[in-house]
């Protein structure tokens, strides 16, 4: 029995069962990833039908290379390659260097503005998750510069493995910019368990679709 181990709260309205201690600390430490291997071979193999369409409607609607990599800060603070199908224009940063698209930005293709629609551009990360790089649940990975702007207390976002989604992406502020809400992030990682990771997969899908 669990009895005393575990509170409810809710999110959105839907109860949100948190177990604590011992149970919590496996689950983050082994089962979340777990969770992920589980979730992401199926997904990744289920996609690559996906991947021969969309790569040919990006070569089909400007010239560039199908994927996007950029070099992003993980846990502690290390850096990896993180990869999205490419929704700009090829070469879209060189004379501006790294920065954030605006909605109505003119480097946004048109097949790329659909990608970014129904964020298909994310479908590679299934890369980074299978390589232990990113989580599909947690504080999503930030560009160097915007992680050496961290204040102190910032800088707790950089103690878990990012993800591909999280609460920021579900809570009302997600039409805003991340790294202005790092609130969401810091909730998350003070009340990550299984059932807030499910509970965040099921509403991503549902705002998604």
């Amino acid at each position: 029995a669990i009895s005393g181990m575990a509170r409810t709260q809710q999110l959105y309205g839907l109860p949100l069962i948190q177990v604590n201690l011992e149970l919590n600390t496996l689950y983050n430490r082994h089962g979340k990833r777990l969770l992920d291997l589980l979730i992401a071979i199926p997904a990744f193999i289920l996609f690559i039908p996906f991947w021969a369409v969309i790569g040919l409607a990006i070569r089909l609607d400007s010239k560039g290379s199908i994927l996007y990599k950029q070099l992003r800060v993980g846990r502690k603070q290390k850096q990896f390659t993180i990869y999205k199908f490419r929704s700009m224009v090829q070469d879209a940063e060189t004379d501006t260097g790294p920065v954030w698209a605006t909605e109505d930005d003119h480097r946004i293709t048109p097949v790329g503005r659909w990608l970014r629609r129904f964020r298909m551009d994310e479908i590679p990360q299934l890369i980074n998750v299978l390589r232990g790089e990113m989580s599909l649940v947690g504080p999503r990975p930030e560009m160097a510069f915007i992680v050496d702007s961290y204040e102190d207390y910032e800088q707790k976002r950089l103690s878990v493995i990012p993800g591909i989604t999280g609460l920021w992406q579900v809570s009302p502020a997600r039409n805003a910019e991340i790294h202005d809400n790092p609130e969401y992030d810091l909730l998350y990682i003070e009340h990550r368990d299984l059932s807030l990771d499910i509970l965040i997969l099921i509403l991503t899908i549902l705002f998604v679709f």
